[in-house]
């Protein structure tokens, strides 16, 4: 085993025993040269490790900072869109039943320069100013689970105006989109793993090296069939996994018939 991987395996071992604690903060560097003689180097090839893990992130004036790991949520897939008469659509979730969730920091709402993936799926040119609506949201008690970002065409915005406003009444955006000429909506979700953004990084209170799960859900127009919202979660990869049941094809059918050499 390298070195790194074992002082890395060192680590991991103290902090998952509890001689460091979430909140708590990892020797220095230059420390951690002196305890295990090594360079830099091979200090920072363990540390990388541990922040892919999601156990450590470096916070600046404070150090390695160690991190809460609360349990990872199950997600599964091939699930319908439902409607609560509380709240309006409910879409597959990490949340269990009556579980009650907490918003970190406030909402916001406004207009900014649209990334690449969302133009693409907008069918804007990049760059071009959206309205977006911004959240970071977790179960409760629970450190930042999600960032959670919508944003709403131009168009469908001149159609229903509150769906971009503070308070989207009852039903929310989804709603004001429907009863403005869009509905019904039809979905479309798009699922991938990719390296989070500083403003998530932050936001979710992860390290930089903690890859995230992007689910994105394109909201289309009965109107035309084009995209008049997409909504995109961004959730650190050690805190969620996505279950999906598997169905027989037909050709796969009990009893199977005997494979042929």
């Amino acid at each position: 085993m390298p070195r790194y991987e074992e002082i890395a395996a060192e680590l991991r071992e103290q902090i998952t025993r509890g001689d460091y604690r979430a909140g708590d903060t990892l020797p220095r560097y230059e420390d951690l040269t002196t305890t295990y003689g090594v360079g830099r180097g091979v200090i920072a090839s363990a540390i990388g490790l541990l922040e892919r893990e999601g156990l450590v992130r470096p916070v600046k004036k404070r150090g390695l900072v160690v991190l809460d790991r609360p349990e990872r949520r199950r997600v599964m897939r091939g699930q319908t869109v439902t409607r609560d008469p509380d709240r309006g659509y409910v879409f597959p979730a990490a949340s269990h039943a009556g579980e009650p969730w907490q918003l970190h920091g406030r909402a916001v709402a406004a207009r900014v320069p649209a990334p690449e993936r969302v133009a693409e799926l907008l069918d804007i040119p990049v760059g071009t100013p959206t309205m977006r609506r911004h959240r970071v949201t977790s179960p409760a008690g629970e450190p930042p689970f999600q960032v959670v970002d919508t944003w709403i065409s131009d168009a469908a915005l001149a159609d229903a105006p509150q769906a971009g406003e503070p308070s989207t009444g009852p039903g929310g955006y989804l709603d004001r989109l429907e009863e403005s000429g869009h509905g019904p909506l039809t979905w479309t979700e798009h699922i991938r793993v990719r390296m989070p953004s500083a403003e998530e990084a932050a936001a979710l209170e992860i390290s930089a090296a903690m890859p995230v799960m992007e689910t994105v859900i394109v909201g289309a127009s009965a109107r035309d069939g084009s995209a008049v919202e997409v909504t995109t979660r961004a959730i650190p990869a050690d805190r969620v996994e996505l279950v999906s049941p598997l169905s027989r094809d037909e050709s796969a059918a009990w009893p199977t018939q005997p494979v042929s050499a």
